[in-house]
């Protein structure tokens, strides 16, 4: 396998701390950039990222034209919290309203191109515990100095928390290392030097985001990846190394969901480029076991695979956008 993507396409956050040099190219190509953070039930850390983001990126350097929230309808207290910190908030079921309402992540991020005004756009997730503006601007760096690259993705080592204060140096990354690489390596092993196919993190310009369908739940940055590839080749795409990424930690159980959908997503984009053709039925439930007074009980996660069709295809859209199809 040919390893030059990796080489050419590979960069480290500091290469983009020239913040003044960043704003000038995105005032001199005429730019606008939006930041989009996803939330349900953020409370605890969506006030620190939008506070050291706005700040540094809107505030000292004029980098973000705007800080966009879109929700999934928190319990908690986090859309209070947002806009409180002068970010613009949204609940995903008030966007598009007329549309069928579906609940996910990839759901938010697709609803967050009907409503955001920027050329470019960052997705940053709302429960990084260690933010820093260089989540962002090491994003929008590689798609600001460079014509041939469209789109931008984080990795980072991830130290997992445990408990309230203790952090393991090594660990994170499970459903990558044991889905999504073997996955890679026997189908697209040209896809393996995408360091962290699963981060959360990346921007893109809107005609990259605007021509692919959005799946709404956990295989949204599979089917991304899986898409821009098959469109534009790997290429268009770049990795920037963040340095360190600190999050929450999942159960085994819940990575096991979220294999389950990412599986999923994988063998229908295989089918949807004709790469493979199933003649049995591929089902919708992932079972687990439980194990209550002593019996064993499933545990049943459903997972339809809704997906959301290219943003181009949405009138509504295209008549805000001025974008034909």
């Amino acid at each position: 396998m040919d390893t030059n993507w990796l080489r050419k396409n590979t960069f480290h956050y500091s290469e983009f701390n020239d913040l003044n040099r960043l704003v000038d190219e995105k005032q001199r190509k005429n730019l606008a950039i939006s930041l989009c953070l996803p939330t349900l039930n953020e409370e605890k850390t969506i006030a620190k990222e939008i506070l050291i983001l706005k700040s540094e990126l809107m505030s000292r350097y004029p980098l973000l034209d705007e800080i966009v929230v879109v929700d999934s309808g928190s319990t908690d207290k986090t859309r209070e919290i947002a806009r409180s910190y002068g970010a613009d908030v949204y609940q995903a079921t008030d966007i598009l309203p007329n549309l069928e309402t579906f609940k996910g992540k990839g759901e938010n991020l697709w609803k967050a191109l009907y409503i955001t005004k920027g050329d470019i756009i960052v997705y940053i997730d709302a429960d990084i515990k260690n933010i820093h503006h260089r989540f962002a601007y090491a994003l929008i760096g590689p798609l600001v100095l460079y014509e041939n690259i469209k789109y931008s993705k984080a990795f980072y080592d991830r130290p997992i928390a445990i408990g309230k204060s203790k952090i393991r140096p090594t660990g994170g990354g499970r459903v990558t290392e044991l889905v999504i690489r073997p996955l890679f390596s026997l189908f697209f092993p040209e896809l393996t030097q995408i360091l962290q196919p699963l981060s959360g993190e990346y921007a893109g310009y809107r005609e990259i985001f605007e021509a692919i369908p959005f799946p709404i739940g956990y295989g949204i940055e599979t089917s991304m990846l899986l898409d821009i590839y098959e469109k534009w080749g790997l290429d268009v795409m770049a990795q920037v190394d963040l340095d360190k990424r600190i999050h929450r930690n999942q159960d085994t159980k819940a990575l096991g969901k979220m294999s389950f959908a990412i599986l999923k997503t994988f063998i229908n984009r295989k089918r949807k480029l004709g790469m493979v053709d199933y003649k049995d039925a591929i089902f919708s439930e992932m079972i687990q076991y439980n194990l209550v007074k002593n019996e064993y009980q499933p545990d049943i996660f459903n997972v339809r695979g809704h997906e959301r069709p290219p943003m181009l295809d949405i009138p509504e859209y295209c008549n805000k956008f001025k974008r034909t199809n």
